[in-house]
């Protein structure tokens, strides 16, 4: 459920569509990170999944269409706090079709081992 705030004068029709990309991304996909190409948090998602043996399906916000409005539509879904607006809730990284975090809970994930039988259980990684 969306949680109420600025996009009060949204299309009811843009709003469904713009989730259902989303949905359909994470879902069809072991594991997605939603990034921006000059985000240094989201570089480091990247390089750790890499590094890992993990081909994520990666989606840089800031260059595809209608990027903007999956960023809000994550903003909203996952909810964000913090200063910087363009990058609130960047990275997003979905492991099976389910939300997982951003990088505070990726690295989390990695350093307690969790992250690896996450990423197996998704198909994301094959050991």
């Amino acid at each position: 459920m969306m949680k109420e705030g600025k996009n009060c004068n949204v299309d009811p029709v843009e709003l469904k569509r713009t989730y259902q990309m989303v949905r359909n991304l994470a879902t069809g996909n072991a594991v997605v990170v939603f990034s921006l190409s000059g985000c240094c948090m989201c570089h480091v998602v990247k390089r750790l999944l890499f590094g890992l043996g993990v081909g994520p399906t990666i989606v840089e916000l800031d260059e595809v269409k209608g990027g903007r409005e999956m960023q809000e539509m994550l903003n909203q879904l996952i909810g964000s706090g913090g200063g910087d607006k363009m990058a609130e809730g960047v990275p997003a990284v979905f492991v099976g079709g389910k939300y997982l975090g951003g990088v505070e809970t990726v690295m989390s994930c990695h350093i307690n081992g969790t992250l690896v039988p996450l990423l197996k259980d998704a198909g994301g990684l094959w050991l």
